[in-house]
C-alpha cells in the first residue's frame, strides 16, 4: 500500500501552540481542527465521563459566542462542526469556506481562552442530560451495549486509565458538578497542551499570523498532573464471563 505524501509544515507559538499547516487548494475549503492532548484516561475512578461531558459544553457557547451560537456561525456560512472525545484526546473541528478562516480560528480560540465567563449550572444541566441519554441509547437500551465495556474491564486492572469508558459511567456523570468541569477546563484547555492544524486552501505564512492574532495572547496553561501509566496490562490468566443482559 503506497502512503499518500502530505507537504506541512510545523510551528509553535511562544504559548506553546503547536501549529500545523498544510495547503490543499484543490477546492476552496479550509479545515480548523484542534486537539487537546485530553480524554478519558485523564480521569480518576469515580469521576469518569468528565472528558465526553465537558466536550458537549464546549459548544453551549462562551463569553463572546451566544449559546448554540458556535453552530449558527458556522452554519450561517455553509460550514460544519463538531467534536470527538476518545480515551487519549479530545478534537473539535469546523469544515468552512476558506474565505471564513478567520471565523473559524476566532470561534476556537474564544472557547480556548473565554469559556468559563459563560459557563453555568444549568448549561451543566442540560448536557448532562443530553449525556445521560447518550449512554441509554447507545449503551445500556443497546442489544450487547454493555459488552465492548465490559471486555475492557475485564482487560484492563480496576485503577488502569483505559478500564472505565470514554462516556464514563451513569453515576459518575450524575454526580459531575460545576467546580469539577470549572477545574476540568482549567487544567486541560490550554495552548500548551493542543494541537491546531489548519488544512485545505491557506497560503501557511498568512494563515499563521492568523492563529498569531488570535491565539497568541492567551495564556500557558498550570502545571499539569502526569497521567496514569497507559501501557499494556499485566499477563493473567484466561478469565471467562457470561454477561446477562
Amino acid at each position: 500500500m503506497t502512503v499518500p505524501s502530505l507537504e506541512v509544515e510545523r510551528r509553535r507559538l511562544e504559548n506553546g501552540l503547536e501549529v500545523v499547516l498544510h495547503r490543499d487548494d484543490r477546492l476552496p475549503l479550509v479545515t480548523v481542527n484542534l486537539w487537546y492532548h485530553v480524554g478519558s484516561k485523564n480521569e480518576r475512578p469515580g469521576r469518569t465521563g468528565l472528558a465526553h461531558l465537558f466536550e458537549h459544553m464546549l459548544f453551549q457557547g462562551s463569553e463572546h459566542v451566544s449559546e448554540n451560537g458556535h453552530f449558527t456561525h458556522v452554519q450561517r456560512v455553509g460550514g460544519v462542526a463538531n467534536g470527538s472525545t476518545w480515551y487519549d484526546r479530545t478534537n473539535y473541528y469546523e469544515t468552512l469556506p476558506s474565505t471564513q478562516l478567520e471565523l473559524g480560528l476566532w470561534l476556537e480560540s474564544d472557547r480556548m481562552g473565554f469559556l468559563l465567563p459563560a459557563m453555568t449550572a444549568e448549561k451543566v444541566e442540560n448536557q448532562r442530560s443530553v449525556v445521560m441519554n447518550e449512554r441509554r441509547q447507545r449503551v445500556d437500551n443497546q442489544p450487547y451495549g454493555r459488552a465492548g465495556e465490559r471486555l475492557n474491564e475485564l482487560l484492563y486492572p480496576e485503577g488502569h486509565p483505559y478500564h472505565w469508558p470514554v462516556i464514563g459511567y451513569m453515576d459518575d456523570i450524575a454526580a459531575a458538578s460545576l467546580d469539577d468541569i470549572r477545574d476540568f477546563f482549567r487544567t486541560w484547555y490550554a495552548p500548551d497542551n493542543a494541537v491546531l492544524t489548519l488544512a485545505g486552501d491557506i497560503e501557511p505564512d498568512a494563515a499563521f499570523e492568523l492563529v498569531e492574532r488570535y491565539f497568541g495572547p492567551l495564556p500557558r496553561g498550570p502545571k499539569r498532573p502526569a497521567p496514569i501509566a497507559t501501557g499494556l496490562p499485566p499477563e493473567r490468566a484466561l478469565q471467562r464471563e457470561v454477561l446477562r443482559d
